[in-house]
């Protein structure tokens, strides 16, 4: 089940045969995280999002986690929860592709 939620686009994507895409579902969470950061620019409390920041959750320099947005952004960064062996596992390997993902775009916006 896990792996289906990690999946979950890519898997609808192959569902319609090339005939669509996972783009309505994409619009939504930004058009969410749009109206999430206008409520925390407003000074409105407790709004929380998971955005992908610089960070120090990991050792990368950038990692997508939960953050508390207000007036000048993204003002708290939350660390990982407590993560099972499964979880350690994935986190591991997504770490390693992450990282070449993260140095592309460093040496992208260097140009």
């Amino acid at each position: 089940a896990r792996d289906r939620i990690q999946n979950g686009g890519t898997e609808v994507v192959e569902a319609k045969a090339g005939a669509g895409s996972a783009t309505l579902s994409m619009a939504y969470a930004a058009a969410k995280f749009a109206n999430s950061c206008l409520h925390g620019l407003k000074g409105e409390a407790g709004v929380v999002e998971c955005a992908y920041v610089d960070s120090q959750v990991t050792e990368l320099p950038f990692f997508a986690t939960k953050v508390r947005l207000g007036r000048a952004g993204a003002e708290e960064i939350f660390p990982l929860g407590p993560l099972n062996e499964y979880e350690r596992i994935g986190l591991e390997k997504a770490k390693k592709e992450l990282a070449g993902s993260i140095q592309k775009g460093v040496e992208f916006i260097k140009k």
